[in-house]
């Protein structure tokens, strides 16, 4: 979470504006004198700086959503859902605006970034339905005279912390549901592409948001420290880096709030020897290099069972070359670069230590002519063979382009590497043998699982969310346990005077 200095770049254009907050309903200047850096990673241009809040800037943002809570919560569902579609569809209307800033300040292709839009919208659109998902139960004559039910209420003030790799997608994840439930809202966005929350904000006001029922703070540790220990937030919602999520959910819990932290990952994919080599390889590059790999629920390591691992290797590097690296405004461009400079160089450093611990470098992205040709943070597609769980390549999340294979004989062995991974994203399995596959999804300690799909997101009305060190917290994200996160339960007991028939009765209640 701290603010990482990148080095300093020559500009090619003017600075453009300062990405500022949203607060109670209005863009808010900072007032700290801190900033940050915002590159364009296609051309390694400093295009504009966003402001870090201070403690009192978080605090205002608060203060805004809490003093908005009382009015939203009493809003009726009614009312609330109309002002959902309107988001719903602003956001619709408004697709191509907001990956443009995807693409800008993240990187990616626009038909990459026009995929993590239409999933985000997805979540806005089941948070519409929320008059049905708020509905709770009903017991009549529980007792003589004596009805119980019970009524989910909003938590109060909720607080997102996302990151810099869906910076659309993650953050309607979130306040869709809790403004939905009647919550009030504060998002801390990544410090690397924080253009499009301030974009969705002015949506959300366009479509009838109150002011102060959604409120964006930019920023770096600073932010999201205060989040954790202000006493007017109730609950947190984070995605990101296991350290980070597991520091955040200590932090948070510590101070009495609910948190979900979603974490790192290593998802696997097991490929068995009875697959389709082509749809596998396919699969295998879609779901490993789309985004540049910078996605929680991207193929990681391909566990190559047996005799398919010669022709699935060769199969996937086939491919390789085809694979067309190139900045969001080239039209056939397929990935873009990575995010920061730093990264890229952290994800590149992968291919050095690989083989030196035993490896094999099948395909090194550092050939491809935008890795020292251009001034982007681009790193070509990148396959490593050989690996073995001691092997850095193995053990970290790599989060770029880079796949690695590890070879084993059984499909024992397979289960074995996925389930002793500290991480329990997603896999996915790839066979013909349905009987193998429903063992696959029975025995695998891993959240979300996919059979011959390789990346396997739930829709929006199922819920998010991994195991192990891959999420910190009782409930997964959106859909129906999104829905939990941002309520709580009350059951009430009721009866209604008769007269005559009151008593005192000492003993503890019970029915009859």
């Amino acid at each position: 979470m701290t603010q990482v200095a990148e080095p300093e770049i020559e500009r090619s254009s003017p600075r453009g504006e300062t990405v500022s907050h949203w607060i109670g309903g209005q863009r808010v200047a900072g007032t700290s004198g801190r900033r940050g850096p915002v590159f364009d990673p296609a051309t390694g241009v400093l295009a504009r700086e966003v402001d870090f809040a201070s403690v009192e800037e978080v605090d205002a943002a608060i203060a805004a959503a809490k003093a908005a809570f009382p009015a939203w919560r009493a809003t009726s569902l009614s009312k609330r859902t109309d002002i959902l579609f309107r988001i719903r569809n602003l956001v619709d209307a408004h697709r191509k605006d907001i990956a443009a800033f995807l693409t800008a300040e993240h990187g990616k292709v626009p038909s990459d970034a026009l995929g993590e839009v239409a999933r985000g919208l997805e979540n806005l659109e089941f948070a519409t339905g929320i008059p049905n998902l708020l509905k709770g139960g009903f017991s009549e004559q529980v007792s003589t005279g004596i009805d119980v039910y019970q009524i989910r209420q909003p938590l109060g003030v909720a607080a997102g912390i996302t990151p810099f790799n869906f910076p659309a997608m993650v953050p309607m994840w979130m306040f869709g549901n809790a403004i939905a439930c009647g919550n009030t809202f504060v998002l801390k966005p990544s410090e690397k592409d924080p253009s499009a929350s301030l974009f969705l904000a002015e949506l959300l006001r366009e479509a009838g948001v109150p002011d102060g029922v959604f409120n964006v703070v930019q920023g770096d540790k600073v932010a999201v420290d205060r989040i954790l220990g202000h006493p007017d937030i109730a609950a947190v919602s984070f995605v990101g880096s296991t350290p980070i999520a597991r520091y955040i959910y200590e932090t948070g819990t510590r101070h009495g709030k609910r948190v979900q932290a979603l974490g790192g990952a290593k998802n696997h994919m097991v490929v068995l020897p009875d697959a389709d080599i082509e749809m596998a390889a396919d699969a295998a590059v879609s779901a490993g290099y789309g985004s540049s790999g910078e996605r929680c629920m991207a193929i990681a390591t391909i566990v190559a069972v047996g005799s398919v691992a010669d022709p699935l290797v060769e199969a996937i590097a086939r491919r390789l070359p085809k694979v067309k690296v190139g900045p969001g405004s080239d039209p056939e461009a397929e990935m873009g670069p990575l995010v920061t400079k730093q990264h890229r160089d952290k994800v590149a450093s992968y291919l050095e230590s690989a083989p030196a611990q035993g490896a094999t470098v099948v395909a090194d992205g550092r050939e491809h002519p935008l890795y020292g040709g251009s001034a982007g943070f681009f790193l070509g597609a990148s396959l490593i063979d050989h690996v073995t769980p001691a092997m850095d390549a193995y053990r970290d999340e790599i989060f770029g382009p880079v796949l690695t294979v590890a070879r084993v004989e059984t499909y024992e062995e397979a289960l074995r590497l996925v389930n002793d991974n500290p991480y329990g994203n997603g896999t996915a399995i790839f066979t013909r043998d349905g009987g193998a596959a429903r063992q696959y999804q029975f025995d695998v300690n891993v959240g979300m699982v996919g059979i011959n799909v390789p990346i396997p997101v739930p829709v929006s009305y199922y819920s998010f969310g991994g195991w192990k060190s891959s999420l910190f917290g009782d409930l997964h994200m959106y859909g129906p346990e999104g829905i939990q996160f941002y309520t709580r339960a009350k059951v009430v007991t009721s009866r209604w005077p008769d007269p005559g028939t009151s008593k005192v009765d000492l003993g503890f209640p019970r029915t009859r």
